[in-house]
């Protein structure tokens, strides 16, 4: 994007700072997101969120600010850690909303940049994976006082696997012959495994596993951590909505555990690592088990690969959808990246 749109748009908010220069970040698959340089401290995080995926932004920028000032409330307590739990700030445009709506009806929001920080799309150590599950866990704990039922569906049914079965079924039925072809060998997996694929969602309905704030895309690279790989924040809200909390620990363990990055190609490079499901898992439950039930805790397992499964399915459903939803670089982009979810599936079965 022109440096002076983006400049246009970041004078719409409420700052002190001089625009120097805008450079897409260009991670995730949905918004588009730019790290804006000032003249001075601090730096900003200009975001468009995509309204084609997200139907009610406002909603979305409510829960937002909402789960930002509950965080707030607490930033002053240490975490078991014993260092701040920080959290995402979100500036007011002159108008006192938190987002801009530009003439061509896209919604933008404006963070403060967490200076000193990085992001992984890769784990390079059981280290990193421990300190990502202390902060998930330490979410999770923060917000457990926090009514879920304060928070809008921003994108109803996201992990609600009826949902998404529903959905692959549509897609398949109006899919190419030459998509159906490929994917066969996939299409063939998800009905073999949708009856254990069911399992959570069915405890959930029936109210044997109960509804908390949860982030709901807990990757990897929506953890913020120091230069010192010390986890440090929580980013990415987009999706906060309430749900139950397998979907943010096997979210997680998803990408902390793949040997590889999600859309790799080859196979052989894509397996599970156990070592860090270990590290993840140990930092999770320190941080959070105190809050959990047996229940909670017996299914974590099954979580793991219910939410593998649930992102391979939804690959699969965008590619015999000819690709509308996730950003795509090839023709073949969505099918690769569910064979890849496939095998991480299978590999951690064959392990655990």
């Amino acid at each position: 994007m022109e440096l002076d749109i983006l400049k246009c748009i970041f004078e719409k908010f409420q700052h002190v700072s001089n625009f120097s220069a805008g450079i897409e970040i260009k991670s995730g698959h949905i918004n588009d997101t730019y790290l804006i340089k000032t003249d001075n401290k601090p730096s900003y995080i200009l975001q468009r969120i995509n309204h084609l995926v997200f139907k009610d932004v406002p909603a979305l920028i409510a829960n937002k600010v909402l789960l930002s000032k509950h965080l707030e409330a607490k930033s002053n307590k240490k975490t078991k850690a014993g260092s701040e739990y920080q959290f995402l700030q979100l500036v007011q445009n002159k108008n006192g909303k938190y987002y801009h709506l530009d003439e061509s009806n896209n919604y933008w929001n404006l963070m403060i940049y967490i200076e000193n920080s990085q992001t992984f799309d890769i784990v390079p150590n059981a280290e990193v994976a421990y300190e990502a599950g202390k902060l998930f866990g330490d979410f999770l704990s923060l917000t457990a006082d926090l009514k879920a039922s304060k928070l809008n569906v921003v994108i109803p049914g996201f992990h609600d696997m009826n949902h998404r079965f529903e959905q692959f079924d549509m897609a398949f039925q109006k899919a190419t012959t030459e998509r159906r072809l490929k994917a066969k060998e996939l299409t063939d997996k998800v009905l073999f495994r949708k009856d254990e694929m069911l399992i959570l969602q069915q405890l959930k309905s029936t109210g044997k596993i109960s509804n908390r704030v949860t982030h709901n895309d807990t990757k990897i690279s929506n953890a913020l951590f120091s230069m010192d790989n010390k986890a440090i924040c929580v980013i990415d809200t987009d999706t906060v909505m309430p749900g139950i909390l397998h979907y943010d620990f096997g979210d997680a363990i998803r990408t902390i555990c793949n040997t590889a990055a999600e859309d790799e190609a080859d196979l052989n490079k894509v397996n599970f690592n156990f070592e860090y499901y270990e590290a993840y898992k140990k930092g999770f439950l320190e941080h959070f088990s105190n809050s959990m039930t047996q229940t909670e805790i017996k299914y974590l397992p099954l979580s793991v690969k219910t939410m593998i499964f649930i992102i391979a399915l939804r690959f699969l459903t965008d590619y015999l959808n000819d690709d509308i939803y996730f950003k795509t670089e090839y023709k073949h982009h969505n099918l690769v990246r569910a064979k890849n979810q496939f095998h991480l599936i299978e590999s951690f079965e064959r392990q655990n």
